[in-house]
């Protein structure tokens, strides 16, 4: 009987030990900010001042440029980006925030669009194709699927290039906005 109750003892004290190690290894925290905010935060971390430039269009026969300001900033642990933009002009007031992070069990970046235009929030998936980062997403409007896909790149001189493309139930891609934004 002592044999038996220092072998289960023994197992036992093993098993806790074991399962301590594994419960410390699982809960190992990332270092952060993780190396891919860190690539993100490099196109997007400050303050820039912008212009939106849409296309002629049925809803815009002339185009139309508004101009505005956006500002960038880590959130808790640098593994977050938030956005905060605001635009008027001939096209309209804008204004709305953009979070963006890293998922590592998708592999890939994600952005949550709440605007004042419209309820909700677009979500979109992303990676960096080359120099320029990808964002793609879906949403519907009625009976309309709509699809977009957002292309960034910031250029040797600092400056941010963003164009925005749409297209409705499957149809031709359309760019629908252009946007340049400089570091203020």
């Amino acid at each position: 009987m002592i044999g038996a109750s220092r072998l289960t003892k023994s197992a036992v004290m093993a098993l806790a030990l074991f399962l301590q190690v594994a419960f410390a290894q699982e809960q190992k925290a990332p270092s952060l900010p993780l190396p891919e905010m860190q690539r993100l935060s490099k196109f997007y971390v400050g303050t820039w001042s912008y212009t939106e430039n849409y296309p002629k269009s049925a809803a815009l026969p002339n185009g139309g440029v508004n101009t505005g300001v956006y500002t960038s900033e880590l959130g808790p642990g640098g593994n977050s980006i938030f956005n905060r933009f605001h635009s008027t002009g001939p096209v309209g007031e804008s204004e709305g925030v953009l979070v963006m992070t890293w998922e590592p069990q998708e592999k890939a970046y994600k952005a949550w669009a709440f605007g004042g235009d419209f309820p909700g929030a677009i979500v979109e998936s992303g990676q960096f194709e080359g120099e320029s980062l990808v964002f793609r997403g879906e949403f519907s409007m009625g009976a309309v699927k709509v699809a977009v896909r957002n292309v960034t790149k910031l250029l040797p001189d600092g400056k941010l290039i963003s164009e925005e493309y749409s297209s409705a139930n499957g149809g031709a891609e359309k760019l629908i906005v252009r946007v340049e934004a400089v570091k203020k």
